[in-house]
């Protein structure tokens, strides 16, 4: 599995291009991202592949110097289940 990644999106296509599963993250600021959403195809439910996309999602922060405010419901229970991860988490407020 070979996630495509921007600045504000990473993605998983199937093997004729199209999105299968994804989590987006616009900027709220230069070092802020929002959360907004993780999507994953019904065909892939139950496989892991939000954890994953979350997982990259938090490389792609650390790489880039960048904090995160979950707004989404899965981003927001994946943040609590790995709070080894919480240093990514944009302070309230911000």
């Amino acid at each position: 599995m070979e996630f495509r990644k921007r600045f504000d999106r990473i993605w998983l296509e199937d093997e004729t291009g199209r999105e299968i599963a994804f989590v987006s993250f616009p900027a709220r600021d230069a070092r802020t991202v929002t959360i907004a959403s993780t999507v994953v195809d019904d065909s892939l439910r139950g496989q892991g592949i939000a954890g994953a996309l979350l997982d990259a999602l938090a490389q792609e922060l650390r790489a880039s110097g960048r904090k995160a405010v979950p707004v989404c419901s899965y981003a927001v229970k994946w943040f609590q289940r790995h709070p080894e991860q919480a240093d990514l988490l944009a302070q309230a407020g911000r």
